[in-house]
């Protein structure tokens, strides 16, 4: 074999490879991935506060003077963000819980899934933005005053 024929079958290769690169596959940045990651990060973040609050509940039994310090330390502004963070990682988690059961269970779930995914995108932001502004301005009238 000569190494002409080789090599033009190398480069049809990778050019094969470049041009399912640049139509996007699934394991290069396609929406349905991403949302595959997030759904992934956001269960394993919600796992960490469930188990974390069983414990902090748990302290109740065993010292409730320490609980109360616990409870004290969860009223400042750093653990304001990151329950606003909570509540988005849940409600995203499970809109897209949903858009996974619908591709599942529903026969044309596979045809309309990134619809559905962009749809998820719309109500997290529709619900997520009135809700970090009502979650976050006690915290803000706190630091900056206000009634």
């Amino acid at each position: 074999m000569s190494t002409t024929a080789s090599s033009a079958t190398e480069a049809a290769a990778s050019d094969r490879a470049g041009a399912s690169r640049r139509q996007g596959t699934f394991y290069r940045g396609d929406p349905g991935m991403w949302s595959w990651v997030l759904h992934r990060i956001t269960g394993v973040l919600t796992f960490f506060f469930l188990f974390v609050h069983v414990l902090d509940t748990a302290l109740v039994r065993v010292s409730p003077n320490t609980y109360d310090q616990v409870i004290d330390t969860y009223k400042t502004p750093l653990v304001n963000l990151l329950e606003v963070g909570l509540v988005g990682a849940v409600l995203f988690h499970a809109l897209n819980g949903i858009r996974v059961m619908l591709v599942d269970f529903w026969s044309k779930g596979p045809k309309f899934q990134k619809t559905m995914l962009w749809v998820i995108g719309v109500v997290w932001v529709v619900v997520m933005i009135p809700g970090a502004f009502f979650m976050l301005k006690r915290t803000a009238e706190m630091l900056f005053g206000g009634n």
